[in-house]
């Protein structure tokens, strides 16, 4: 099983003009970063956790030639804007993508790509098979997915685990049912957007510690804004076996 992440950035804490801030004006690439999705490859199935406003430049970047499904983990537009851009898939494989999400997903999903879903559809629209999961494990062909229900501040989101991986984004809490289903993960993805408190981001401190209780064999850290700060000064600052990710960034789960 190999994992790419495509992205590790966040809208939150960017501001809307140019910033001068040491992150911003770095040039190292490990502080350039899109926003946060990922790119998760086994038995040959390519499956993408989340599709936001860099889906088509990050899969240009990477070279995707192939899309099986789209998990999404929750409604935001920094999570699902770039979904009108499966139709380059659509147009490859001759057919429609899966995304499978919550059922207030899939309404987010339908309000915001009305015209792919409307009974006169315009020629060359968007193609997406849409599949409703709750918080039972499913299945994306013969991989199993197990979801995996943590707290966006009072937005319930999912994260998901397949085999020895499991992936958490925009979270803040994660309740000890939850924590159950991660327990035995050797590789570990989790938020942390600054070292500052936030209302519904774990921090640097709060991420670092929910790692040391599901102790991984490795984890990283995704979804960063520009307030952690430079990557190779806060990359020295983490305990070993945890890692800031980077736009890029790839490695093989060994199960």
């Amino acid at each position: 099983m190999k994992i790419t992440f495509l992205g590790t950035g966040t809208s939150q804490g960017v501001p809307v003009i140019a910033c001068e801030c040491p992150t911003c004006l770095s040039d190292d690439t490990h502080d350039k970063r899109l926003r946060t999705s990922l790119l998760l490859e086994k038995n040959g199935m390519n499956l993408l956790f989340d599709a936001g406003p860099d889906f088509r430049q990050q899969m240009l970047r990477e070279n995707v030639k192939k899309l099986d499904a789209i998990l999404l983990t929750h409604e935001h537009k920094d999570h699902i804007a770039g979904m009108d851009d499966v139709r380059a898939f659509n147009y490859k494989c001759q057919d429609a993508i899966d995304i499978f999400a919550e059922e207030r997903v899939l309404c987010a999903v339908k309000r915001e790509f009305a015209y792919v879903f409307s009974e006169y559809k315009y020629p060359g629209v968007p193609q997406m098979r849409l599949n409703t999961i709750k918080e039972y494990p499913f299945f994306v062909k013969d991989i199993e997915i197990i979801p995996v229900r943590v707290m966006h501040f009072n937005l319930p989101i999912l994260g998901f685990r397949i085999g020895d991986f499991a992936y958490i984004t925009d979270a803040n809490y994660v309740s000890q049912e939850s924590k159950e289903k991660l327990f035995g993960v050797k590789y570990l993805v989790v938020n942390a957007l600054r070292k500052e408190k936030h209302v519904s981001h774990f921090t640097l401190r709060e991420a670092i510690d929910f790692i040391r209780e599901i102790s991984p064999k490795k984890a990283y850290i995704t979804h960063i804004s520009h307030q952690m700060g430079l990557h190779k000064k806060i990359s020295q600052e983490l305990p070993q076996g945890i890692y800031f990710a980077y736009d890029g960034l790839k490695f093989v789960c060994d199960d």
